[in-house]
């Protein structure tokens, strides 16, 4: 699903990433710890073409992410990649419904598929009762769930979870985890989770330390 190989990224003077190498196979859950600073974060900004490395070659879902020009990888990144944050990011103007179907809106999909898709999802996480509500009027956790629901809606090859429980409290934080390893098996779906939270970084099938820009011990390939 993502192969990497020498991922190097640096800021100014400072290296953040070192020479990264990294695979990760379908319907996995990978979780990714660190100190702060570590370049949790960067590694998987550059998981998610959202930052490009300086070196190394990136593989997802058999496409060669250096090979593709900036529209070409927009629109890669939207149908390929799902995104939950540490905050939710929901679009507080709109329903639920409505922010779970923006990225299908944005694929091309048609209104009558994206709302049925995204209906199928919030029943999916038990937010039927909410798809009509906007960001303010639900509860943090179901915000979250929502923010799940909407990384979901072009079916990704993988979800990338920044920090997703850090705004929650323990029980929606623990509802969250376990919502991740029920959508693996339900979906197949893939997960790549960054995380301080010890508790979701031990439940995956593999925990990676990032130390000093690089993984700690040397990331193998999963037999």
């Amino acid at each position: 699903m993502i192969e990497a190989s020498g991922i190097r990224k640096k800021y100014g003077k400072i290296e953040v990433l070192k020479g990264i190498d990294l695979c990760i196979i379908k319907n996995e859950v990978v979780s990714i710890v660190g100190a702060s600073g570590a370049g949790k974060t960067t590694l998987l900004q550059i998981i998610g073409t959202v930052e490009r490395a300086d070196s190394g070659l990136l593989s997802i879902n058999g496409t060669q992410i250096s090979s593709l020009q900036e529209k070409d990888l927009s629109r890669f990144r939207n149908k390929n990649i799902g995104f939950v944050f540490q905050f939710h990011h929901l679009l507080p103007e709109f329903t639920a419904l409505e922010n779970v179907c923006i990225p299908a809106f944005i694929a091309g999909v048609s209104k009558q598929q994206a709302i049925k898709q995204a209906s199928a999802l919030l029943d999916l996480l038990n937010l039927t009762s909410r798809a009509h509500h906007k960001p303010m009027e639900m509860s943090g956790g179901e915000q979250q769930r929502v923010a799940v629901a909407r990384a979901l809606i072009n079916k990704p090859a993988v979800v990338l979870a920044d920090e997703p429980s850090g705004n929650l409290d323990s029980k929606n934080a623990a509802e969250l985890h376990q919502l991740f390893f029920t959508l693996r098996t339900e979906l197949n779906q893939t997960f790549v989770v960054v995380t301080h939270n010890n508790e979701l970084a031990d439940m995956a099938d593999r925990k990676l330390t990032i130390l000093d820009g690089t993984i700690e011990p040397p990331a193998i390939q999963p037999q």
